[in-house]
This record gives structure tokens, sequence and C-alpha cells, in this order.
């Protein structure tokens, strides 16, 4: 059973409220008695010490009557349940005490079972109204307890999807959010390295580091700026702050990236977008500050990238071509490994002092392509149950291990030494030795009329043994290599500003016109269109 009902009771008629005290066993109704007075002053204070739940009290008292004391009960305790007591002459008096926040009356004479019905009536009422209270209460509590998921969500709705201004004010202030006022700018804020580095921390642990990551964020921003943040995933965050002049926001950023890397053991990235001049902005500065973040892939980390337009609007700064990419298979095809590895130095190099950074992303499929394009030429040489540790490398980069440009570099370097050294070791068989040497022997010789019957006899082998030979050592028939090999030099001597005469001679061609013909099957161009375009000079029409 719960707490009793407390009952005061006024009136100024000693007998009357004795009567109203002790004739009526109250506790059997579950009503306590706990203050009584004779006049209207004396009745106020003893409401105000004992805070009853319900009043009975006379319409006429000397020194405060019962319709004043109303106006200052309901003033002091707007959910206690006051009960009238008037003389028939005092009726309209009394529905002016309910007017002003009585809740019944009873007209004089009374019964104990009249007074015990409108008080049980007035318990009712005040269990309600208790009831009632306690549910918004736990509403207003879980409301209270959720807001920081409510928060998240309406804030993730705004970076994702466009929203009207008239809507903002409304959540706004439900969310209890710090005033914003547009220009606005987003920054995503990343943990580095998450998953390698911390997702081994217990529950707990992890919870307390964020915590103070936000705090730590939230508190170096607001020296500078108004700003919301709110985690949008385990290890980002999303941060919507009021857009500063110049490079204010760089260095806002710049300060957060020194701040955690002080006070934790996390570093961040930052991606900043650029200017919103609305709410209804937000989502494209988000797109553009999530495309800046991916810029860190450069640096490994600790640093923050902002979004620039012309930047993003041009083609990437930097990719290599695809007969650079042939030399590196070529020598990766041969086991040089010295050749492979000085290939991969000179790519990153001058990819990392290029101007123009190339999209993430695009370098991320490239390498991922040459990865494969690698595994291929091992397959053309080895059975696929020798090549489990070279296609175990390749996976990992499927699988999103790799989250900056220097792990990607170790990662072409482990595969270039896993390949090389499987090739070196086929190689050791002295009849694949023959075929390099052959291989040599036709680079280095070129201008002669080298047929598959001239190379068998300096291998000493026969045509057919040197064909098959051939084939399987390089990937490709006798005369596909020697083309192949002529036609590169002629690129290369093009490139060098040779006449087109001078080369066809030099590679044994009798007939420029027929030079011309095989190069242009090969290559698609004629040998002018390829050296007009390798030299950067617009061709002849």
């Amino acid at each position: 059973m719960g707490q009793p009902v407390k009952l005061c009771i006024v009136d100024d008629i000693r007998s009357v409220v004795d009567m109203l005290k002790h004739k009526i066993p109250w506790a059997e109704h579950g009503i306590e008695v706990v203050g009584s007075a004779t006049n209207g002053e004396e009745g106020l204070v003893v409401i105000r010490q004992t805070s009853p739940d319900i009043i009975l009290t006379d319409i006429r008292m000397p020194k405060m009557d019962g319709l004043e004391m109303t106006r200052s009960i309901v003033e002091m305790l707007p959910h206690s349940k006051i009960i009238i007591l008037s003389a028939y002459t005092d009726f309209e008096y009394a529905k002016k005490a309910i007017q002003y926040g009585a809740l019944d009356y009873v007209k004089k004479p009374f019964s104990i079972e009249d007074i015990i019905k409108v008080v049980l009536k007035a318990k009712e009422a005040s269990e309600q109204d208790k009831r009632e209270r306690s549910h918004v209460i736990g509403l207003e509590k879980k409301i209270k307890e959720s807001l920081p998921a409510l928060r998240q969500e309406y804030m993730s709705l705004l970076v994702h999807h466009q929203t009207e201004e008239a809507d903002i004010s409304q959540w706004w202030g439900f969310l209890d959010l710090p005033p914003l006022q547009a220009p606005l700018a987003v920054m995503v804020i990343q943990i580095d390295q998450f998953t390698d580095k911390y997702g081994g921390l217990v529950v707990k642990e992890l919870e307390l580091a964020r915590f103070s990551l936000q705090n730590i964020v939230e508190e170096t921003i607001k020296e500078h700026t108004s700003a919301v943040i709110f985690r949008e995933a385990l290890n980002r965050y999303v941060c919507i702050m009021q857009a500063q002049p110049g490079d204010r926001l760089m260095r806002i950023a710049d300060s957060c990236c020194e701040n955690i890397a002080s006070y934790t053991k996390f570093t961040i990235s930052i991606g900043i977008g650029m200017e919103a001049g609305s709410v209804r902005e937000l989502p494209k500065s988000y797109q553009q500050a999530l495309s800046a973040l991916s810029y860190h892939f450069y640096t490994g980390g600790n640093g923050a990238f902002s979004s620039q337009q012309e930047a993003q609007d041009s083609a990437a700064g930097w990719i290599y071509t695809t007969e650079s990419e042939n030399e590196f298979l070529f020598g990766f095809r041969s086991g040089n490994k010295e050749k492979t590895l000085e290939w991969l130095a000179s790519i990153f190099d001058e990819m990392q002092s290029s101007s123009v950074l190339p999209e993430p992303s695009d370098v991320e499929h490239l390498f991922h392509g040459l990865s494969l394009r690698m595994l291929r030429v091992l397959l053309e040489k080895f059975p696929r149950s020798s090549l489990k540790e070279f296609e175990s490398k390749v996976q990992e980069a499927r699988r999103g291990s790799r989250s900056s440009l220097q792990e990607y570099r170790q990662w072409l370097t482990e595969l270039c030494e896993i390949g090389c050294r499987l090739i070196d070791k086929e190689r050791a068989s002295e009849s694949q030795k023959i075929i390099y040497r052959s291989i040599d022997y036709i680079k280095s010789h070129l201008q002669l009329d080298l047929t598959l019957e001239h190379c068998a006899r300096q291998a000493n082998l026969s045509w057919g043994y040197y064909s098959n030979l051939f084939k399987k050592v390089s990937g490709t028939t006798f005369q596909q290599f020697v083309t192949q090999a002529k036609i590169e030099r002629a690129k290369s001597m093009l490139i060098e500003d040779f006449q087109v005469q001078e080369i066809a001679q030099e590679l044994g061609y009798e007939h420029r016109r027929y030079f011309s013909e095989v190069f242009k099957k090969q290559t698609g161009l004629t040998p002018t269109e390829f050296k007009e375009i390798s030299l950067g000079r617009s061709p002849k029409p």
C-alpha cells in the first residue's frame, strides 16, 4: 500500500473541526489528517508547512475567508484538491471559489457520509493527478536520456538530406542545441587506424576514450566558434560549425589534431567541406569534407585537409602510363627485382612530389589493378597452387587493410619480392636460362632478320622445341615477342626524335611503309602520330 493521502481541515467552528478529524475513520480510507486550523491565516500557515493533498475548508472565516485562501492555495499548491464547506446562503460565493480552482463544495448542514463521499472523490482525483504527473516526469526523463541519440539522429539527417529552414528552429530548440548562424561548414573527424590499433580495447575503455576525444574537440572548437559535434560511426565524428574567414577553419582543425595527439593515445584526420550558405547546403559541404578526409591516404593520418574546388574539378594530377606499366611488368616477368623496386620507388616519389594529388580512390583502383596484372603474369608461368602466398597478399587490399599511400607502397614492394622470388626459383632450370639469354640476344640484335630458326640455332636447340620453350618462359610466341620488342625500341627512338626511315632501317625493315603498317597494327597509331603525341605536339590533320 502506498503513502496515505494528506488531508488538512480548516473551519472557524472548533467542534466542526474536531468532528471532521475524529468521527471519521480516515485511515481506513488511506487518508491521514496532517493539520487543522480555525481561521484562514492559521490555515494557510499549516497548509504551507504540511503540503496536504486535500484541503477541506469553510467559505466564511475570520482573518482570511475561504475564497482568498483558495486563491493563495492554488498559487502555492496547484495540484492540491480544495473542497469548500458552504451554507445555502453562500452558494454563489462557493461557485466563485470553484472558478478560482476549488475542486468541489458541500452545503451545510452536511452528514458524515457527504464528507466521506466528497473527500474520497478528491482523493481519487489527487491520486490520478499524481499518476499523470509521474507519467509525465517519466516521459521527460526518457526524453532527456534519449536526447543525445535524438541529437545524433537529427544532425545526421541534416548532413545527409536537404532540410528546410522552417523545420530547423523547432527541432533546434527541442534538442537544446547551441545556436548556429549561416554560413556554415562541415568537418568530418576520423580516428586514425582505429580497427588495427584500438579494436582490441574493451567496450568501457573504448567509450571512455571516445568520450575524451569528443570532449577535447568540443573544447578546442569552442575557443574559436560555435559548433555541434555528433558521432556518426565507431571511429568518426561530424562537426557542423559556423564558417570562418580565410584559413581559420584549417587552423582550428590543426589545433584539434594537435590537442588530440597531446592528450590521448589517438591521432585523428580531419576533412573540411566548403562554406554552406544555408542549412540546405550542408549535405554538399559534408560530401566535400568526406572527399577531403580521404586525402589522409597520403599522410597516414594526424592532419587536416580542406576541400579545394579547383583540385576536385581537375583530372587526377598524376597517373603512370601504360607503357610505363608494361616496362614494370616486363621486369617483373623476368624476375628483375632490382628493376621492379626501382620502378616502384620512382612512381611513389613522383606521386608525392606532384603539385596536384590524385584522388585516393583512383590510386587505390590503379594499384589493385596492377596487383591483378602481376598475378596474371605469374599465372602464365606457374600453377595456381604454387601462388598461395602471392594471392593471399593480393587479397589483403580487397579486405580494406590498406589505408595510406605508405602502406600501399609496402604492400606492392612485398608483392614484387614474393613474385620475383618465385620467378628466380623457376629460372634456376637451365632451359629457362637459355631462353632468357635468347631474349637478351634478341633485344641487342633487333636490326637483324630475327627468324625462329636463326635464334634456335643461336640457342643450340631445334626450332620446334625452342618455339615451345620460348612461349612457356616468356608467355608469348617468338614472333609476337620480336615484333613487340621492335615496336618498343621504335617508340623509344621516335621519342628521341629519330626519323621514321632511320628507325625502319635500324630495326631491319627494308621498307618504311611496311614498318609503318606493322607499327600501326601494334599501337593503333602511325609512327608520326605516336611521335607527335609523345612529344606533346598536335598531330597534323
